[in-house]
Parts: structure tokens; sequence; C-alpha cells
């Protein structure tokens, strides 16, 4: 019966979500019942596009996108393939009709990983952005309004934002990795080898900005997905202030993490934000 298939296929997308991210698995888990797999479907898909440009040094990564590429389009069409990871993305595509210029500007900027390593101009930076972030954002809110057209055109500006937001905090986390280990450069007119406090400080309020914006949309959400999302807000907020106050050059040289234990402590607060209606 293709019905337990499907179920395993649910399964190996949670199993991701779990696997490769706690902070996010945790929020998820915070989403109602009825939306919560659709997310971790949506994460399956762009983990494993992710991991194909980021990770699989010893792979020809060109021809593992492109194939990866090539069953997704089948997937959406024949609403099938054996790549469970793909099965569980297409079921959400079509329940919540998910439109194409989504996931592939997705799969673009995605793409832009092979070969582009610097971004010189605001332009290139944002498109990126767009695509590797902005667009994740549009297809989870597409879950959270249930399909609601008139409510996704409403919160799109501030689920962008908050897209955005965790990208800018994902690029400033992850400068020494991306920097050493992917020769990756994403801030415009920034030298990554000898980042300065002034620079770090335009990054920060950019994406302070970006985050003050989102915060409206997340008050809006139905109340579903409010908690989930509002705790995945307080999280990178959190790593946000920290980034903040760690000296430029340090920055440069570590990542900077949340620990456990702080983490068990901002779920309790975004709980009880929530519970207290301050949301």
């Amino acid at each position: 019966m293709k019905s337990l298939f499907d179920n395993v296929s649910r399964q190996c997308s949670k199993a991701v979500t779990q696997s490769y991210s706690t902070s996010f698995s945790i929020a998820t888990k915070l989403l109602a019942p009825s939306i919560r797999q659709d997310i971790y479907n949506i994460y399956g898909f762009v983990r494993f596009v992710d991991e194909i440009v980021d990770t699989f040094h010893d792979y020809d990564k060109a021809y593992l996108l492109d194939k990866f590429e090539a069953d997704l389009y089948e997937a959406i069409d024949q609403k099938i393939s054996l790549n469970p990871i793909l099965n569980a993305f297409q079921e959400t595509v079509h329940k919540y009709n998910i439109q194409p210029a989504l996931y592939k500007a997705f799969l673009k900027s995605m793409r832009l990983d092979l070969h582009k390593s610097v971004y010189l101009s605001d332009e290139e930076y944002k498109e990126y952005i767009y695509g590797s972030a902005d667009v994740v954002g549009l297809m989870c809110l597409k879950v959270f309004v249930k399909g609601d057209e008139k409510k996704y055109t409403d919160l799109k500006y501030d689920a962008m934002k908050l897209g955005s937001a965790f990208q800018k905090v994902n690029f400033l986390r992850d400068l020494k990795a991306d920097y050493e280990e992917l020769s990756r450069s994403y801030f415009p007119n920034a030298n990554i080898e000898q980042l300065d406090e002034e620079t770090k400080q335009q990054i920060i309020d950019e994406i302070e900005a970006d985050f003050k914006q989102a915060l409206h949309g997340i008050a809006k959400l139905p109340v579903e997905a409010k908690l989930g999302v509002y705790t995945a807000y307080i999280y990178y907020s959190k790593l946000l202030h920290k980034l903040k106050k760690t000296p430029s050059l340090e920055i440069r040289k570590k990542r900077i993490r949340v620990p456990d234990y702080q983490k068990a402590g901002l779920l309790c607060r975004s709980y009880i934000s929530y519970r207290l209606k301050l949301i």
C-alpha cells in the first residue's frame, strides 16, 4: 500500500530534521500536529539540497544536484518518488499549492554555491538570500496559513524578512567555516580576513531591522504556527545577541553557539510569552 510508503517517507523527513538541527526540530515540535509534518517535509527537501552543495566534496556535486532537481520535477509531476524525501515534499507541494517559482528560486541559489564564492554587490547578495532563505519562509507560510491566499499575501513580506534574518545570522555565525572550508564570502564589501567592528555592526543593524519587521508578522500568524515560529525567532535573536557581544575577530576564529541550557530557558520564555498573549 502506498500509504505505508508515504508514512515511511514522512518519517524520513522528520528524522532528517531531528538529525541536522536541534533548534529547528524543537521549534517544529511546537507547531500544531496538523501542520508539523509538512514543515518536516519542507526541511528535509531543503536540507538535502544544502548538503549536496556544502558537504559532498568527494563527489560530483553538479551531477548530484542535477539529478536531485530532475527527480524533484518528476516526483511533483507523478505525485510519487522512490526518494522518500522527495516523496514527502511533493505531498506538501500539492497539498498547499506551493508554486514552482519558490522551489526553483531555492535551487537557483543553491546552484550558485557550486561555483560562486564572493558576492560583490547588494543586488547579488539580496538575490541569493531571496532564493536560499526567503522562499523557504514562504513555503512554510503556505503551510502555516493552510493555503489561505489572503493571509499568505498579508504575511508574505514579514515571512521573507524572517527568512532573511535567519540566513544572515547563519552567515555571521558560520563566517569561519564558509570562508576557510568553502571559500565563500556572502557579505558584500566586507573584508572577512579582518572583519572590523564597524562592518560587523552594520551587518547586525541590518539583521535587527529584519527581525523587527518579522515580529509584526509572527504576531499575526495562525495559532497553530505562532508558538513554533516565535520560538525560532527567540533562539535566533539570542544567537544574534551573542554575536553582537563577541569581538569581530573572535567571530572570524570560531563558531558562536547558544548552549543547550540557554535553549531550554529560551523555550520557557517563548512559551510564557505565548500563553500570556504577549505575541
